[in-house]
């Protein structure tokens, strides 16, 4: 194992981390309502272990990266990073306990938007915009960062992007991964500007708009408000983020396939895309007829909230205009079935991704027809291409893990004793597939403050385990990945 390597990208993560404080540092600065010192004593921290872990050991000549390293690198990376990512939280004393910051810190980079901050009005702008940056790093990915910003630093660094990037492959854009990782972190800051200027035409402050944009780009959900979007009561903000969570679910690539020339052809001869567009609007529709009741058979108010809640959860974002656990049980089990499901692959959401659900139907279809037609060999193909084998396989059996996760998470989090059946099982969901709110007591008004040291350490791990599409942190605790070959 070439531990220098690791070491060395491991600290320019945390240097990198180091930088990207400094805005909310300014921020802090500018307003004077909060502890300058918390975001500066983040920072000396990040860059300093950052720096000593970049610099200090000796250049290996062998800078080539084999993918158990590169599991291990994104794994230590994204654990490292809360860590250090907590250290404003702690510093400011609005959340002094470890555990809390930790957990707010993983709940931000992982996308989660999970929270245990009850005092939102106490806390300063500067520790919020943090809150909300973790957002906007994590939803790319902290590895894609790094390699965007230090594309040599390793010989090979497809395995960083593999380990990290959502999806049953990679697909790069161009020849040269580190090639690819700018383009994607160029069509991330774009389509995040527009989402930031429409917010600013819908009446925003400056403040709040950059905040509500990290938290829609990373399909994260951190507001500043406790009451969410909710907060503005705006047809124009609903709408605006509705549209904005939707794109921030599609995968990257077709953005990057739309600007070459193939424009809106891209979208509709992707077969992922297609299937997301007819969830989401289907799902949606058949929320707002489930929800006409509740909001006195008004259909257009309906559409606002059910349209704007199933885009957030399908995209993992989390934001919150209504109390869905409120809604028809109908309404919410959609919801619950769009939190498994997910948005598409080579996107900032999490959820078991469209492309994953599309290839399991058409593998239960195979082996059904199978038992009729025993000597037909029967291809998937996705977008009229054959699907490898083994990624079929591979598929089916990060299903089987995703699901016995979530109940294996449901049952660490029971042993708090605190909360009923529902509660514990959304809450492992919600933190596996990185949504944020659950059912019960982790509902859209509630948090998982309620939960003791011991639950919130395991819905940090799950949250990270979801993150990362559970391979990396699977094999970080296995006794064979820290052999010396």
């Amino acid at each position: 194992m070439n531990r220098k390597l690791i070491i060395r990208v491991l600290g320019a993560l945390l240097s990198i981390e180091g930088l990207a404080m400094i805005p909310a540092f300014l921020i802090t600065f500018h307003y004077r309502d909060g502890d300058t010192a918390a975001m500066g004593f983040g920072i000396l921290v990040a860059l300093s272990v950052g720096c000593a872990m970049y610099f200090i050991p000796k250049t290996d000549r062998n800078s080539y990266l084999r993918l158990k390293e590169g599991f291990i690198i994104v794994a230590v990376g994204w654990i490292l990073m809360s860590l250090c990512g907590a250290l404003p939280f702690v510093f400011s004393g609005f959340l002094p306990f470890f555990q809390d910051a930790f957990f707010e810190a993983v709940s931000g980079f992982t996308t989660t938007g999970a929270s245990v901050v009850t005092n939102f009005e106490n806390f300063p702008h500067g520790i919020m915009f943090w809150r909300a940056t973790t957002h906007w790093i994590g939803g790319m990915g902290v590895l894609v960062l790094t390699l965007a910003l230090l594309p040599k630093l390793t010989g090979r660094t497809s395995h960083l992007v593999r380990a990290e990037s959502p999806g049953p492959s990679l697909s790069k854009l161009v020849p040269k991964t580190g090639q690819t990782a700018k383009i994607l972190y160029r069509l991330y800051i774009g389509i995040t500007s527009l989402e930031f200027i429409s917010l600013l035409l819908c009446g925003l402050s400056p403040y709040d708009a950059a905040v509500h944009t990290f938290a829609t780009a990373g399909t994260g959900g951190f507001s500043c408000y406790g009451a969410s979007i909710a907060a503005f009561d705006s047809v124009a903000v609903d709408t605006v983020i509705t549209i904005f969570m939707f794109m921030f679910g599609v995968n990257f690539a077709l953005y990057y396939k739309f600007i070459i020339g193939d424009h809106f052809k891209a979208f509709w001869k992707d077969e992922e895309f297609r299937c997301f567009f007819l969830i989401a609007v289907t799902f949606s529709l058949l929320i707002t007829l489930f929800n006409l009741p509740y909001y006195k058979n008004d259909f257009f108010t309906s559409l606002r909230y059910s349209s704007f809640q199933l885009s957030s959860i399908i995209s993992t974002t989390g934001f919150v205009t209504a109390d869905f656990s409120l809604w028809p049980v109908a309404s919410q089990m959609l919801l619950i079935l769009a939190m498994f499901i997910g948005s598409c692959a080579g996107s900032t959401a999490g959820g078991i991704k469209v492309v994953r659900i599309a290839m399991l139907f058409k593998l239960s279809r195979r082996n059904i027809l199978a038992t009729g037609r025993p000597k037909k060999v029967d291809v998937i193909r996705i977008d009229h291409k054959a699907v490898d084998e083994g990624i079929v396989s591979q598929v089916a059996q990060f299903a089987v893990m995703y699901v016995a996760l979530v109940f294996i998470g449901a049952f660490l989090l029971s042993l708090d004793g605190k909360f009923d059946v529902i509660t514990q099982i959304t809450a492992s969901l919600t933190c596996v597939s990185n949504v944020g709110p659950g059912l019960g007591a982790v509902g859209p008004v509630h948090n998982f403050a309620g939960y003791g040291i011991f639950g919130k350490i395991v819905a940090s791990f799950l949250m990270l385990f979801g993150r990362l599409e559970l391979l990396p942190m699977f094999i970080l605790f296995t006794r064979s990945a820290w052999h010396k070959y």
